[in-house]
């Protein structure tokens, strides 16, 4: 671990800034206005290097009033230090900042007691009781607590071994998932342009990368990257960094959104989460309005209880809710979050993201619960629901990363060991749960044996009529899955038409007596062909048989239409012969055909010659070159 993000927390005036500036030498109140009150109103940010690992503070505001800013401060931290001034000991920021972080699942952490020159020994032991107390339980109830004095310099070497003592500890988190950095800042540089701030949470950001700002769906270009005020080819996971955007102005940037991988963060309008609510706070009710605080982010959304007819989540307990945010935030599966009461607004709650992008069905049942059980459970159960949740459109591949939460890098592996498991079904780019493709197996092979029984004298049904019945609903790609394994299985027979591998065409007696009547008569005719009714007539066959077995006829190649007209294949590859024989009846000529000479020659009216002629055009047999045709 070269690298450590450590932000502060505790209530106002309890010396977090001082202290960041004793342990680096930088003043992180950077404002005039908090120079002059004396308060940290926005966040700031120094660093410094102890005994060769990098440590980047952030130093959050105290004040009640700022605690949204906090809460974009405290998201991708390694360790934080909760501070609490010996003269004060333990105050209301002190409480929601430590439930914050808590609620955060904040890994590593210290508590530092500041103004420690300003008590005495009884007083400084009484307010150790005090947060001990406080975080018994929580990720620091074994932490060290170190007593300093930023303004005489005491203690400040023992803070430094025991940030170096997390140092050790922190798991270096991965580098190679995609880009995600939470903007804190954004301002413009002169000579530079566009430049925003945050820690990168995950994945690596270098110079010349295109990036997407989400929400908004933004592409940028990285210009330039600097990290602790020193430009380096890259920044990496857990480091605090500046970049410097090209394309883009600083108006058009927000605290709140990100730079990501593109494709890689899901944009949404509602979310399915594990919601837990503080001992401290009311009950909270089915329906009621929060503000939802995700990295730098904070917007409104209504919760909704999940699964249950219950009416309210009751203080201290867990529920799987749905929030509806009242505009777009960009999220993936395991994003953890906090929740403030919609008025007063103080901290109630917090939780993390199961499904960014659940399907617009309702959240209360039996049905939902059992869902959101899947949700809840490992990663290869939760995206096997979210294939199942997709039906016949299937969960995209990409899905893996933007909606699962996976590293790119995971993709490949996870979707070979989603099929492994019985869990997807690969067509092209999207997992489809198996249980969907037996149904539409079974769907498809019911309507072309219904097809067969209602329609004997067909080949089977149209490959675009099937779709539509069956697989309206589903993707391109699992239609021609399902084709190509029934095929495969010789389940199917699969052309134009699809059909069961045993029909067979069945022609009752008057059917055979009718389709030898109406192919002879449509070949006596020659190229002058009989319409329907002339051929009902003369063989003595009903209309709507004549109808049935002309279609049959046609499919079967027997006949062909040319425009509005039927012919016998036979007398339609005669005239094609003959015309092309032309040319050896006159060697070295390009002979010619006219509508004339083409109706008396085959004793024809124009009502014949006209399509036939443009038919042999379309069969390259002839080209028309004004009134005249020339025989190609």
């Amino acid at each position: 671990m070269t690298h450590m993000v450590v932000g502060t927390a505790g209530h106002i005036d309890h010396g977090k800034s001082t202290l960041v500036q004793a342990l680096t030498g930088i003043d992180p109140d950077r404002l005039k206005e908090e120079k002059e009150r004396g308060i940290t109103i926005e966040l700031g940010f120094a660093h410094a290097t102890i005994d060769g690992t990098t440590v980047a503070f952030v130093d959050v505001p105290g004040h009640e009033r700022f605690v949204k800013t906090m809460l974009a401060g405290v998201g991708g931290l390694d360790c934080v230090m909760l501070i609490v001034a010996a003269d004060e000991s333990v105050m209301p920021q002190t409480r929601e900042h430590f439930d914050i972080c808590r609620l955060l699942r904040v890994d590593h952490g210290l508590v530092v007691l500041t103004k420690s020159d300003l008590v005495d020994d009884d007083t400084l032991e009484l307010v150790r009781l005090e947060v001990r107390e406080l975080v018994k339980g929580s990720f620091l109830e074994n932490a060290p607590m170190v007593p300093v004095s930023a303004r005489l310099g005491g203690g400040l070497d023992e803070l430094r071994r025991a940030l170096l003592g997390i140092a050790s500890r922190v798991t270096h988190r991965r580098q190679d998932g995609a880009a995600r950095l939470p903007i804190d800042r954004a301002f413009s540089m002169s000579g530079f342009g566009t430049v925003v701030t945050g820690t990168l949470i995950a994945g690596r950001v270098g110079a010349d990368d295109d990036l997407e700002l989400a929400p908004g769906d933004r592409r940028v270009r990285v210009r330039g990257v600097q990290v602790h005020g020193a430009r380096r080819d890259e920044a990496v996971t857990g480091q605090r960094t500046a970049v410097n955007l090209g394309g883009i102005e600083v108006g058009e940037i927000r605290r709140g959104q990100a730079l990501a991988t593109p494709a890689t963060l899901t944009t949404t309008r509602r979310a399915d989460a594990v919601l837990d609510l503080l001992p401290t706070a009311k009950p909270l009710r089915h329906g009621a309005r929060v503000h939802f605080h995700q990295g730098t982010n904070e917007v409104l959304g209504r919760v909704s209880i999940a699964g249950t007819v219950a009416t309210e989540i009751e203080p201290g307990s867990r529920a799987s809710v749905r929030i509806r945010f009242e505009e777009s935030v960009a999220l993936t599966r395991g994003d953890r979050f906090i929740v403030r009461a919609y008025s007063p607004t103080v901290t109630i709650g917090g939780g993390h993201v199961l499904d960014p992008d659940p399907p617009r069905l309702g959240v209360r049942g039996s049905s939902a619960a059992a869902r959101f059980l899947a949700l809840n459970g490992n990663d290869a159960g939760a995206v096997a629901r979210m294939i199942a949740d997709t039906a016949g459109q299937g969960l995209a591949t990409s899905a893996l990363v933007a909606r699962a939460g996976l590293s790119p890098g995971q993709v490949a592996e996870t979707t070979l060991a989603l099929i492994a498991a019985g869990y997807g079904r690969l067509a092209a780019d999207r997992l489809v749960a198996p249980s969907v493709v037996a149904g539409l197996v079974a769907r498809l092979l019911q309507t072309v044996g219904d097809f067969h029984r209602a329609q004997p004298l067909a080949h089977g049904i149209p490959r675009e009529e099937a779709r539509e019945r069956v697989f309206a609903r589903a993707h391109p790609a699992v239609f021609d899955l399902v084709l190509g394994e029934l095929a495969a299985a010789n389940r199917l027979s699969v052309r134009d038409r699809l059909a069961l591998p045993g029909h067979r065409l069945e022609l009752t007696p008057e059917e055979s007596r009718a389709h030898a009547a109406i192919e002879e008569a449509y070949k006596r005719a020659g190229l002058r062909p009989p319409d329907a009714a002339t051929v009902a007539t003369q063989g003595h066959v009903a209309p709507a048989i004549v109808e049935k077995i002309t279609s049959l006829l046609l499919r079967q190649k027997v006949l062909a239409r040319v425009d509005t007209l039927i012919f016998h294949v036979d007398a339609l590859n005669t005239l094609k012969s003959e015309v092309r024989a032309l040319k050896n009846q006159a060697p070295g000529s390009r002979p010619t055909v006219d509508v004339a000479t083409f109706k008396d020659r085959y004793g024809v009216t124009r009502k014949f010659a006209i399509p036939l002629l443009e038919w042999l055009d379309r069969e390259r047999v002839t080209r028309r070159m004004g009134d005249t045709r020339i025989v190609l």
